[in-house]
């Protein structure tokens, strides 16, 4: 086990002294995402409520990502650390269950040896939910999504290759069942969306509130004085599962200029598979300065996948910017049909097309539908759901050295 603090851990008990002592979970630091940036609002929730003991994950890379998450204490499951281990992360997918098993270890070895714990708190799309917190600690979940190459998208993500198909075949049913069984270790769970709350009830039997992730609306915001243009922006990874390819054939569809933001494992193919008719501009990966100016400047946003919740179309409100989404998944709960965008339902060009044609203009009903996402709303939300469970008296009730 890795402690990235470097500190020692004392013999005695140290009682916390009336200030909530919160230890956070995640399932790996290797680069600021959405994950992490809820993380981050996390991070300072936490510290607005009382003292973050650890941010315990099985993979950390070094890398900077916050300051709310670079000043914490890590503690790194064995190997974690390694960059050769990072980098082949996902095909460690069997062993994820013991890298679990040794940070519940380290948290309940720091519980009793160091100080105790008032709260865990995790954040989980792949495997973290599972920690074991210590007997009486309250464990609050907030569930991105459960393990997709797991549930949802194990398809997608053995696409391409006969490891992965293999792998997921052999290990699938028993993680699976692992997985499940785990989800008994959390006291209650938030979901980032409507379907995500839904998926925690078809994966884990559990119900789930919704608590939407964070969005940046101090950034993301409109200007009067940037032009708009007549293009479609595509902004994500390019991966399969994003399906740039619908956005790319409704573009065409539509005689519409696309301005592709981002980079992936399919950007080469896709980009090879386009003729002189095509009006694709590739910008690859921008930073924020530039892609707000992007939302800012384009006619609609196209969202042509299912995603879990889906950040990217909440920043495009933020900045005016209509959505044409598919009628699925987060989208869902981010876009109002014919008032900040509109739904398509097959995964075609027609369908795109035609939704596009039924976009509303760029405007400030968009802007107004944002700010039901934004940082404080978050935070408040957060910092209530903390303070209710250690607040309920069960993690005092059954301390010994209360």
């Amino acid at each position: 086990m890795s402690d990235q603090s470097g500190g020692s851990i004392p013999d005695e008990i140290v009682p916390s002294g009336g200030h909530p002592r919160i230890a956070i979970a995640h399932d790996w630091l290797v680069g600021m995402r959405g994950g992490e940036r809820v993380l981050d609002r996390v991070c300072r929730v936490a510290s607005r409520v009382g003292e973050v003991t650890a941010i315990y994950t099985m993979f950390d890379d070094g890398r900077p990502l916050s300051d709310a998450i670079d000043g914490r204490r890590k503690i790194v499951a064995p190997l974690g650390t390694s960059q050769r281990v990072n980098r082949a992360r996902r095909w460690l997918l069997p062993v994820y269950p013991m890298m679990v098993r040794s940070l519940s270890a380290a948290v309940r070895h720091h519980h009793l040896r160091e100080a105790p714990i008032d709260l865990l708190v995790s954040t989980h799309s792949a495997a973290i939910k599972a920690l074991r917190a210590p007997p009486g600690v309250a464990h609050l979940c907030y569930c991105h999504s459960p393990a997709r190459y797991l549930w949802s998208q194990g398809a997608e993500y053995a696409e391409g290759s006969v490891l992965r198909r293999a792998g997921l075949g052999l290990a699938g049913p028993a993680l699976r069942r692992w997985d499940r069984r785990t989800a008994s270790r959390v006291t209650k769970f938030l979901a980032n969306s409507t379907h995500i709350a839904s998926e925690i009830e078809r994966v884990y039997q559990r119900e789930a509130e919704v608590l939407h992730p964070p969005a940046r609306t101090d950034h993301f915001t409109p200007d009067s004085g940037v032009e708009r243009e007549d293009f479609w922006l595509f902004v994500g990874a390019i991966e399969p599962y994003k399906r740039l390819d619908l956005a790319i054939v409704g573009a065409k569809r539509a005689g519409a200029r696309l301005v592709v933001v981002g980079d992936g494992s399919e950007a080469a193919s896709l980009r090879a598979s386009l003729d002189a008719s095509d009006r694709v501009e590739w910008r690859g990966r921008v930073d924020d300065e530039e892609l707000r100016r992007l939302y800012r400047s384009a006619r609609l946003l196209i969202f042509p996948q299912i995603e879990d919740f889906g950040i990217i179309p909440v920043e495009a409100q933020a900045c005016g910017t209509p959505v044409v989404a598919r009628r699925a998944g987060g989208a869902l709960d981010t876009v109002i049909e014919g008032e900040t965008g509109a739904f398509f339902d097959e995964p075609n060009a027609e369908s795109i097309a035609q939704a596009a044609a039924r976009c509303p203009a760029p405007g400030e009903a968009c802007r107004q539908n944002a700010e039901r996402f934004n940082e404080a709303r978050f935070d408040d939300r957060m910092e209530q759901e903390m303070l209710a469970l250690i607040e309920s008296g069960e993690t005092r009730k059954l301390r010994p050295w209360s």
